[in-house]
C-alpha cells in the first residue's frame, strides 16, 4: 500500500515545478496535505538544486521551493510509494515514462495528469494513455487544467484550476492536496472535456501568436479566440465531453490565459513563426516544449476520424508542416463558406 501523503512528481520543468510548491504549501488541514514531495529530474544538476538549494533557477529563477520537496533522478525511485503520482513530462514522452515506473506503482496511487497535449499517432488524451500502461481505472485518475502559467503560480499569483476525475471522491482528494492562499482548485467529472480544452488551446495560441509576429491587431486575435473555442468544443462534444465545460476555467479560461499571455509557450512559438522563422527554428529558438507544435497533427487527426471541423488547426497543421506560409493565413481563414454563427457553427 502506499502512503496517501507523499506525492511524486514526475517532471521538473517550469509547471511540475510550480505543481510541487503547490503542493508544499496547501494550506489544506492534515491529513489532507503532503508531507513529502519527490521530484523525478533527468537532469542530475536540476535535481541538486531542488533537494540542496531548494530552487530549480533554470526553470524557475529566484523562486524558493518548501522544504518538503526533494528530487532524484530515477523515475522509479520517485514513485515507490507515493500515493499520488503527478504527470508533469512532454506528452510525446509520457507512454516511455510511465513504463518506467509501472512496476514500482503502488496498486492504489492516483495518477494526476498536468500534460496539456495528444499522443501524435494514436490520438490518445493523457488519461488514454495512463489506463493503457497502467492499468488505471477511472477513479484512480485525475487531470489538473485551467489558464494556469507556471511562473505566475510560482509566484504565488492568485490562480483557479480545475481537478476533473471520473469520480468525485478522488476529484476532491487531489483538490484538498492542491489548495492554498492562492491556488483554488473546482473539482468536475467531465475528464474528456477538461482534457480537450487544455489541448487545443495550444493550437490556437500557435494561431494567436502568428497574428502577434505578424503585426496584426486585437481583432483579427478575438477572432481566432473565439473561433478557436467553437471549434475546441465542437471536438470536446465529439469525444464524449461537456459542451459547459468550455465555458469555465479549462475552456474559455485556459484560452485566454494561453493566448494573451506573453509566458505562453505555444504564443511565443506561434510569434516566432509569424516573423518568418519554421516551426522547427521556433522550437530550437525556445528551451521548453511548445505542445501545440507537437500535438497539432493528433488533433487535425482524431477530428477528421470523428467528423469534426476544426480550420484553425487544420491551417496550424499546415503552417507547422510547411505546406502554408504564415502570410497567407488571413486569407484563408476568411475563405471559409458564408454560414449563420450558432453554438455548433
Amino acid at each position: 500500500m502506499s502512503d496517501p501523503r507523499t506525492v511524486a512528481v514526475l517532471g521538473a520543468g517550469s509547471w511540475g515545478s510550480a505543481f510541487a510548491r503547490v503542493l508544499g504549501l496547501s494550506t489544506s488541514p492534515e491529513p489532507a496535505r503532503a508531507s513529502e514531495i519527490v521530484m523525478w529530474s533527468r537532469r542530475a544538476e536540476v535535481a541538486e538544486a531542488i533537494t540542496e538549494r531548494h530552487e530549480n533557477p533554470e526553470y524557475l529563477p529566484g523562486i524558493t521551493l518548501p522544504t518538503c520537496v526533494r528530487a532524484v533522478t530515477d523515475a522509479a525511485e520517485a514513485v515507490r510509494g507515493a500515493g499520488v503520482v503527478v504527470v508533469a513530462v512532454p506528452a510525446q514522452h509520457v507512454r516511455e515514462t510511465l513504463r518506467t515506473v509501472r512496476a514500482d506503482l503502488a496498486p492504489d496511487a492516483v495518477v494526476v495528469s498536468l500534460v496539456k497535449g495528444l499522443e501524435r499517432g494514436t490520438d490518445a488524451r493523457m488519461s488514454q494513455v495512463c489506463a493503457e500502461e497502467l492499468g488505471l481505472s477511472p477513479d484512480r485518475f485525475a487531470v489538473v487544467s485551467g489558464p494556469n502559467l507556471a511562473l505566475e503560480i510560482a509566484r504565488g499569483e492568485p490562480t483557479a484550476t480545475v481537478v476533473a476525475s471520473a469520480s468525485r471522491a478522488t476529484a476532491e482528494r487531489i483538490a484538498a492536496l492542491t489548495a492554498g492562499r492562492t491556488f483554488r482548485p473546482y473539482t468536475n467529472t467531465d475528464v474528456v472535456g477538461v482534457e480537450i480544452g487544455g489541448v487545443v488551446k495550444n493550437v490556437i495560441a500557435l494561431a494567436v501568436g502568428i497574428c502577434d509576429g505578424q503585426g496584426l491587431g486585437d481583432n483579427s486575435k478575438a477572432s481566432v479566440i473565439t473561433r478557436g473555442l467553437a471549434e475546441t468544443t465542437r471536438l470536446a462534444v465529439a469525444l464524449g465531453g461537456d459542451p459547459a465545460t468550455m465555458a469555465g476555467l479549462a475552456g474559455l479560461g485556459d484560452l485566454v490565459a494561453t493566448c494573451a499571455s506573453p509566458l505562453s509557450r505555444n504564443r511565443t512559438a506561434g510569434r516566432h513563426i509569424g516573423t518568418g522563422l519554421s516551426a522547427e527554428e521556433a522550437v530550437a529558438a525556445m528551451s521548453q516544449t511548445a505542445e501545440g507544435i507537437k500535438s497539432v497533427s493528433a488533433i487535425v487527426h482524431a477530428a477528421r476520424a470523428h467528423g469534426v471541423e476544426m480550420p484553425i488547426s487544420e491551417l496550424m497543421d499546415r503552417v507547422v508542416v510547411g505546406d502554408v506560409a504564415v502570410d497567407r493565413l488571413a486569407e484563408l481563414l476568411l475563405a471559409r463558406d458564408l454560414k449563420s454563427e450558432g453554438r455548433t457553427a
